[in-house]
């Protein structure tokens, strides 16, 4: 095929380079045009001049887009080996060492994309944050200080990279907004949603796209709560009702030219149409079977309003009712271990008993496990507004107010985060500075990494931050997008590594 071109886009690593280099030794194409999407070291770069003996690579660019664009501020890796960053260094220092550069190269390429140099902090007490910012630093202020000495800005952009296991809470919730609910209860893989296993969806509607730059009823509805979706679900399906009767009524040769004209847009649109209808009947099933209102209410509750006498009868109550799920009543108990492991530990124990004898599939002492990973004497942040004066008086207040929404009423740490950041209040003692590289003055622009993963709800708290104008662009980003299942599986394979490695104890 030696009449043909060839265009290759790869990531730079050690398997795609030996690749490359044998399909050079013997080319099956006439020019190969190779681009990657990260920095090549000089070794890679040799190794390839050295097998080119044909002089067929007409050229070699870095294109740097190591990362997956989920949403305008949202990023993920999507690294498959997540669990590694629960485990100490030396249960697989090999595999822990993989995990750690796949991060330093998805962070270096998103900053080279946005032809910056951050200022670097991390959260102290996360060991996987504090080794991948001292090599973020290393790559950018060393190994490699003339690529990413860019033109500077007044204020150098913030990168903070913090712990997933800080706020544990988030990716056990169930959703109610319109994208998280989509990728709770059925799962969204590089803004593709999988519909084959839910019986009779027409062969059209088996895998759909949810993308907001393609879906203009999804950008307006991704952050909105599920009741609000069913309504506006209604408007569009009239919209289209009478846009269809209209098609009808073709009398005219000028009739026929128009419903041509028009038909793009009426096949896109019946497509629309049909996707959410299908995406939300699909699940409100799947509430309705797990019956999640009820469920997600207690979750709620223990996230965000105090009463241990009150959460231990409601989680009781759902962990012997028959229709609740296995894994329904194993992210309640975890909620309620993360919330009240030092104030109730007679009634713990009495749940996690009645939790092995109703749903024995999970493997004893998960949640112990958990409160090992995440436990408050592990965490930073103040995630349940109870440390923190100023918190505990805004928990007052809202518990005064009420709330809109009870399904809705959580908010991601991240979020208090963000407002730390706005009003310069993040402490350098939680979130040390690497190196002498210290902000000047409030950044314009923050990029929050969360080693372990991030989830949509909190892409939701950074577009409605970003939405509020208040002089600092944040961007997300993560090592995988989570949604409960994916957290609890991570959990299960570090707890099996955990275990079966002699140097754990």
């Amino acid at each position: 095929m030696s009449h043909l071109k060839a265009i290759y886009f790869l990531r730079p690593t050690s398997e795609n380079i030996q690749h490359l280099r044998r399909q050079l030794a013997s080319p099956r194409f006439g020019e190969y045009h190779l681009f990657f999407s990260n920095i090549l070291k000089d070794t890679q770069i040799h190794i390839l001049a050295d097998s080119d003996e044909h002089e067929v690579v007409q050229q070699v660019q870095e294109f740097y887009a190591d990362f997956v664009a989920v949403d305008p501020y949202h990023f993920t890796l999507n690294i498959p080996s997540n669990h590694m960053y629960m485990l100490p260094a030396v249960v697989d220092p090999p595999r822990l060492q993989q995990f750690c550069d796949r991060v330093v190269d998805g962070i270096s390429a998103l900053f080279l994309a946005l032809k910056r140099r951050p200022v670097i902090r991390y959260q102290r007490t996360s060991d996987a944050a504090k080794r991948i910012a001292h090599e973020v630093s290393k790559l950018m202020y060393q190994q490699e200080s003339g690529l990413f000495d860019f033109r500077r800005t007044e204020v150098s952009p913030l990168l903070l990279i913090v712990d997933r296991r800080d706020d544990p809470v988030t990716p056990l919730l169930n959703q109610w907004t319109y994208q998280a609910m989509v990728h709770e209860l059925i799962g969204i893989q590089d803004n593709k949603v999988d519909l084959q296993s839910f019986g009779k969806i027409p062969k059209d509607q088996q895998e759909v796209v949810l993308s907001a730059e393609q879906d203009a009823f999804f950008k307006a509805n991704m952050y909105e709560n599920f009741g609000d979706i069913g309504i506006n679900i209604k408007s569009m399906v009239d919209e289209f009702q009478q846009l269809a009767k209209s098609n009808q009524n073709i009398q005219t040769i000028e009739d026929m030219a128009k419903f041509v004209d028009n038909y793009p847009e009426y096949r896109k649109m019946h497509g629309n149409v049909s996707k959410h209808v299908t995406l939300v009947t699909e699940m409100s099933k799947i509430v309705e079977e797990r019956k999640l209102m009820l469920v997600s209410e207690t979750e709620q509750e223990l996230a965000c309003n105090g009463g241990q006498v009150a959460a231990f009868e409601a989680v009781t109550n759902l962990l012997n009712n028959e229709n609740v799920s296995d894994i329904d009543r194993l992210r309640l108990v975890m909620l309620y271990a993360l919330r009240y492991e030092k104030e109730s530990p007679v009634q713990l124990m009495q749940l996690f008993n009645k939790l092995a004898s109703r749903s024995p599939k999970y493997k004893p002492g998960l949640v112990q496990f958990l409160l090992k990973q995440a436990g408050v004497d592990k965490r930073t942040g103040d995630l349940f507004g109870n440390r923190d004066l100023l918190n505990i008086a805004r928990n007052m207040a809202r518990g005064l107010k009420g709330v809109e929404n009870v399904y809705t009423q959580h908010q991601p740490l991240l979020f208090q985060t963000m407002e730390s950041i706005i009003k310069g209040r993040l402490r350098d003692v939680d979130y040390p500075f690497v190196g002498n590289h210290f902000q000047q003055g409030r950044p314009q622009e923050v990029i929050i990494f969360v080693v372990g993963g991030t989830t949509y709800e909190e892409s939701r708290s950074v577009a409605l931050q970003n939405a509020t104008n208040s002089g600092i662009r944040f961007i997300l980003g993560g090592s995988v997008l989570l949604n409960s299942r994916r957290f609890i599986k991570d959990l299960e394979e570090a707890q099996r590594i955990a275990r079966s490695s002699s140097s754990v104890i």
